[in-house]
């Protein structure tokens, strides 16, 4: 989903933002890629409630999966995925390697 998205997000300005906290770069990261993020998850819920309407009854109740999957999906990127990494920061640090 656009977790993958916005986790990008966060990693490129972790490079351009150095001096802010990850908390504010997370928070940054997600209003960034917040109107793409419901953008594209409005269009994929119109095609598939037009998926329900106009299509059969194995149509349908694929379509209403799909339905719920793009909702929790949707949800999960924006409320969900941003602060594990946060907890998961504090919880375990950052690694930091070193190149030869």
């Amino acid at each position: 989903n656009d977790t993958i998205i916005v986790f990008d997000r966060i990693r490129e300005n972790r490079g351009r933002l150095r001096s802010k906290p990850l908390a504010d770069i997370v928070r940054i990261s997600v209003n960034e890629t917040l109107s793409r993020t419901l953008l594209t998850s409005i269009t994929t819920l119109l095609t598939i409630v037009s998926m329900m309407l106009f299509g059969g009854a194995v149509i349908h109740d694929f379509a209403l999966v799909l339905f719920v999957g793009v909702i929790v999906g949707t949800y999960s990127s924006i409320f969900v995925a941003s602060p594990v990494l946060l907890f998961m920061e504090k919880r375990f640090g950052a690694k930091t390697t070193r190149k030869s």
